[in-house]
């Protein structure tokens, strides 16, 4: 097989989707790497790396997309990348279709198969592609929701940890999941008073016995949740659905409720965002506000942290795209239900439910699409 990973074209996109092991992997299994030159520089990997690893080094990214037979990338494809996505090619990579209506359907009319990293489960129900860039996502929250804090940066002019004789800042994260936990655990080690707010009674009872003390675990409900972000100097979205648009959880009017100068988190922006008043930013421009609230909405986070964002990564992706490469994506889905969890959309047809559901798209179970 021939795989192509082209350098990310997103705003602050450091990552890269393999690592010079994954090239010698692969190419030592007798399969082609096309790796466009520069992809890994973001990471601080070199081409000369890949190239001594056996990858062919490519200068244009569109030879890379007319020639691999699979596209591994980090982020969605952009709208530059649309037209050079065809049929018959496997796309490996986040997507996050929900809260993209014209990415879906560009993908549904190029024919490609999207097999995404957010929906693909493991044999325990654990999202193991997901899970590493949400510890990196729910950790980076709590740095940057500090750094926002500060009023230079608009924000209350709140030190996170406080100091003697002064109270440490209040935090609350709505979700209680991978992201949530990893910001309260940081959270909670520079000091501040935090509370998390999840709907999972078990997942709080397993939080409040492994949280240090100045962690409070609370059911999450409309009236908890109005309290906590009119009580906190920083929220921390981290709530998931998977596969399917981010639930709005704080309204427009409860705005009004919160200290001036707060600061919002958004963490669920790849998924549209868990605030009414949330919209996409980057790292070049991250931050917004509304109704004196700052509102910090950047959709690929650990992209800033290249380096251990892509080793985080492809730990976990290259065992899949070994699979991929030697089997080919349908024989791997036909033993492993779990990948066949993060087939998205097969053949120009739309395979998974939430994105069906949210965008009004026909469903289709993906093995009667093959087996036609």
């Amino acid at each position: 097989m021939i795989v192509g990973v082209p350098k990310e074209i997103k705003a602050d996109e450091y990552r890269v989707a393999m690592l010079p092991v994954g090239v010698e992997e692969l190419t030592h299994a007798g399969h082609q790497v096309l790796v466009e030159a520069g992809a890994g520089q973001g990471s601080g990997l070199a081409d000369a790396q890949y190239e001594a690893a056996g990858a062919e080094l490519v200068a244009d990214a569109a030879d890379i997309w007319t020639r691999a037979d699979m596209i591994v990338k980090v982020k969605e494809p952009l709208a530059a990348e649309w037209p050079r996505m065809r049929s018959g090619q496997t796309l490996f990579t986040y997507f996050h279709f929900a809260a993209d209506e014209a990415l879906t359907r560009a993908v549904i009319e190029s024919g490609a198969t999207a097999i995404a990293y957010e929906t693909l489960r493991d044999a325990r129900g654990g999202l193991p592609l997901l899970t590493p860039m949400s510890e990196v996502a729910g950790r980076m929250s709590i740095q940057q929701g500090a750094k926002f804090l500060e009023r230079p940066q608009e924000g209350r002019g709140i030190l996170l940890a406080g100091v003697p004789g002064v109270a440490p800042a209040e935090v609350a994260i709505l979700g209680g999941g991978v992201v949530g936990a990893n910001a309260a655990k940081v959270a909670a080690g520079m000091g501040a008073n935090v509370k998390i707010l999840d709907i999972n009674l078990d997942r709080l009872r397993y939080l409040d016995d492994v949280m240090p003390q100045n962690v409070t675990t609370l059911y999450s409900d409309r009236h908890t949740i109005r309290e906590a972000v009119e009580a906190a100097d920083l929220v921390v979205g981290a709530v998931l659905v998977v596969g399917a648009r981010a639930p709005r959880l704080v309204r427009r009017e409860d705005l009004s409720r919160m200290k001036p100068g707060a600061v919002i988190v958004d963490v669920a922006i790849d998924q549209g965002g868990c605030f009414e008043t949330s919209r996409p930013t980057t790292h070049h421009s991250p931050t917004y506000v509304v109704d004196g609230v700052v509102h910090y909405c950047v959709t690929n986070m650990p992209g800033a942290v290249g380096r251990t964002s892509t080793y985080a990564l492809c730990n976990v992706t290259l065992p899949y795209v070994l699979q991929f490469a030697k089997h080919g994506w349908r024989a791997v889905a036909e033993r492993d239900p779990g990948v066949a969890e993060g087939l998205n959309v097969c053949y120009g047809r739309v395979t998974n439910q939430a994105v069906a559901r949210t965008f009004g798209l026909p469903f289709d179970d993906w093995q009667a699409i093959v087996s036609v």
